[in-house]
């Protein structure tokens, strides 16, 4: 048998229940995100979408189930485990959630300070070396205020990869982005895949970016509290009989025109 078959998933979350002030947002939730897959949360507004990453990554602890990270549970990790996990992934959130006093260069050095213990010199070369990977050479001693929607996506998913996660999560990366901005975090969502074989989860109800770069889908939805479909996004939009899911997928006719040799293929709000 081959033994990386028998390697857990990246992420395997179980029976997951959460929600806010004794009120039920998601629950009975069961999927896996393969090792290397970009996996996509989908859903309309106001499905839990968000809420499900946050407690994915710990912002809020489910009140029922398990996450678990390369067969590791987070919730249930002592202190000095769960520093550990954290080190294993990666956050984008919508807004980018740059701190606005400090340059590109101290908001990607934070982790880097705060979960290692290399020199300033060391540092200074990394963050030069992942800001360079998203596009940002010349940028270290901008701030925030100072940079485009655009290029404050690219910084924070810089400081995302400081650590080099295993899995990096997407909150709505595309919201507020022109489509060619858009289009270019996701090519660099499909680089970040390509050259260190990292799993992405992308939480998005963007249809440009589910189809162009999406591996698979599960979809939330709001009555149901919880998942109404799993699988390709092509294949559910072509063979899906479940009227919620046509409905979100085939918002646009002219999307069923998008050339299917542009898929890939298997290899939050901040708080």
């Amino acid at each position: 048998m081959n033994p990386a078959l028998a390697l857990p998933p990246a992420i395997d979350v179980k029976n997951l229940e959460c929600g806010y002030d004794g009120r039920v947002i998601l629950r009975h939730v069961d999927f896996s995100v393969a090792r290397g897959e970009i996996f996509f949360v989908i859903g309309g507004s106001g499905c839990g979408k968000s809420t499900l990453l946050r407690n994915m990554i710990g912002l809020n602890r489910p009140t029922a189930g398990t996450v678990k990270f390369f067969g590791r549970s987070f919730a249930d990790a002592d202190a000095n485990s769960r520093r550990e996990l954290l080190k294993t992934f990666g956050v984008l959130y919508q807004s980018g959630a740059l701190w606005s006093s400090l340059s590109l260069h101290e908001n990607v050095a934070l982790p880097l300070r705060e979960y290692t213990r290399l020199s300033t010199r060391e540092i200074d070369e990394l963050v030069r070396l992942k800001l360079a990977q998203v596009g940002l050479t010349g940028y270290e001693s901008y701030y925030p205020s100072a940079i485009s929607g655009g290029m404050k996506k690219r910084a924070g998913l810089a400081r995302a990869l400081a650590l080099d996660p295993a899995i990096v999560f997407f909150d709505e990366p595309s919201a507020g982005l022109d489509p060619i901005t858009s289009r270019e975090i996701d090519e660099l969502i499909l680089q970040i895949r390509a050259t260190l074989g990292t799993t992405c989860v992308v939480v998005s109800h963007e249809l440009d970016s589910i189809f162009r770069i999406g591996d698979r889908v599960i979809m939330l939805d709001k009555g149901e509290r919880g998942i109404v479909a799993t699988g390709s996004p092509r294949a559910l939009r072509e063979s899906s009989t479940d009227p919620r899911v046509r409905e979100f997928l085939e918002r646009d006719e002219e999307r069923r025109s998008l050339p299917s040799e542009g898929v890939a293929t298997p290899a939050l709000k901040a708080p």
